[in-house]
């Protein structure tokens, strides 16, 4: 993979950061520039937090790793997204993505950046956004 920017779902983050299968490919695009939704980062936290961390805590720790706010580039969900969101329900429902999946596709479509994502199920998708499966 190229270094280039791209938006990351919250199961390509949760991949490197257990460092599971694709983590690598995600390492790489830390290199390059990634960006991650509030919205998917909120899913990460509470990812974390039933593996037993406390999100705060750990998102200290991403801080002071220089992975959040450095490498990783936190963007704001906004208005816009909340409502491109919306839009993407109908052509996304059959593959069963969430409101957070749709949120990073939203902050990919404005930013006009590829997604990586460990979801298989996205491949399926037949939208105007490139979609990169780590694994």
């Amino acid at each position: 993979m190229t270094e280039e920017e791209v938006v990351l779902d919250a199961s390509a983050f949760l991949a490197y950061l257990r460092e599971e299968p694709g983590g690598e490919v995600v390492a790489k695009a830390l290199e390059g520039g990634a960006v991650i939704s509030t919205v998917n980062l909120a899913e990460v936290f509470t990812r974390v937090g039933e593996d037993g961390w406390e999100p705060d805590a750990f998102a200290e720790e991403l801080i002071e790793r220089g992975t959040l706010h450095g490498a990783l580039l936190v963007d704001e969900f906004t208005y816009d997204d909340s409502i491109e969101a919306a839009r993407l329900r109908q052509p996304t429902h059959h593959l069963g993505l969430s409101l957070a999946d749709r949120a990073c596709l939203a902050l990919a479509r404005r930013l006009e950046f590829p997604v990586l994502t460990a979801d298989s199920a996205w491949s399926g998708l037949d939208l105007d956004v490139e979609i990169r499966l780590i694994r």
